[in-house]
């Protein structure tokens, strides 16, 4: 006898007003553990649960695109102790979880300066994008070493770079122009911003791109987050009339 989870996938599956891409400020993993008066660290481990789920449903629904909020540039100024566990705990997760994203067609791909990262994780991330890169299912892009504004810098250097080459213009730069050098131009603004643990920011991600993203927060902390509240979540945002300040 289904779930009430496979009942929730199954009745959003073919849904004309789903969203095509789901990104998620992924919040309160370090408040999660010190209720619990646990390290910070074991927050971070129990927030690897939630996104098996929410990958799982995703690719289930039919979702295109799922960007995940995983360690951003102002993460690199926390304790090294944790930052190296994050680092460990983001290998082993992306060797674990290899066979399941295989078997659920999930592509995967990175955005960020990944030259920030250790050589090994480089290497283990590297290695699994390109082992996923046949699927044509879900694609899941990690955030890793990001931050909004950087990207915006670095795709504002890029441009630079070619118009000092030649290749375009200054008469020729338009947005169109400047999304093509963004870190991944061919990952869709996102449709559907998902922020748990109830705080009102963007904290950073994804700047330009979510210009028109219907924003759903959520008072769940991140290692609590289920399908359900992803589902009530893509609920909430087929409920949403998506005007693009055309009219009133």
């Amino acid at each position: 006898m289904a779930n009430d989870i496979d009942v929730q996938i199954e009745a959003l599956k073919g849904a004309e007003n789903l969203p095509r891409h789901i990104a998620v400020i992924m919040d309160g993993n370090g408040r999660w553990a010190k209720k619990r008066r646990l390290p910070r660290l074991a927050g971070h481990k129990a927030g690897t649960e939630p996104v098996r789920k929410c990958v799982r449903a995703c690719a289930r629904i039919g979702i295109e695109h799922l960007t995940l909020y995983t360690f951003s540039l102002e993460n690199w100024n926390r304790p090294r102790a944790e930052v190296n566990g994050l680092m460990l705990v983001l290998e082993e997760v992306l060797r674990r979880e290899e066979l399941e994203l295989n078997q659920n067609n999930v592509r995967l791909n990175a955005i960020g300066r990944l030259d920030m990262l250790p050589q090994s994780t480089r290497r283990t991330l590297a290695e699994t994008i390109e082992r996923l890169s046949s699927n044509t299912g879900l694609r899941l892009t990690l955030a890793l070493s990001y931050g909004g504004r950087a990207e915006i810098v670095d795709a504002a250097a890029r441009l630079a770079g070619r118009i000092a080459s030649g290749e375009v213009t200054a008469g020729q730069v338009d947005e169109a122009a400047f999304h093509d050098c963004l870190y991944d131009p061919a990952l869709p603004d996102p449709d559907l911003l998902i922020r748990t643990s109830g705080e009102l920011r963007v904290s950073n991600f994804l700047l330009w791109q979510i210009a028109y993203a219907e924003i759903w927060v959520t008072d769940v902390l991140w290692p609590d987050f289920t399908e359900a509240d992803l589902m009530e979540g893509i609920r909430a945002y087929q409920s949403r009339d998506r005007r693009y300040g055309l009219h009133a």
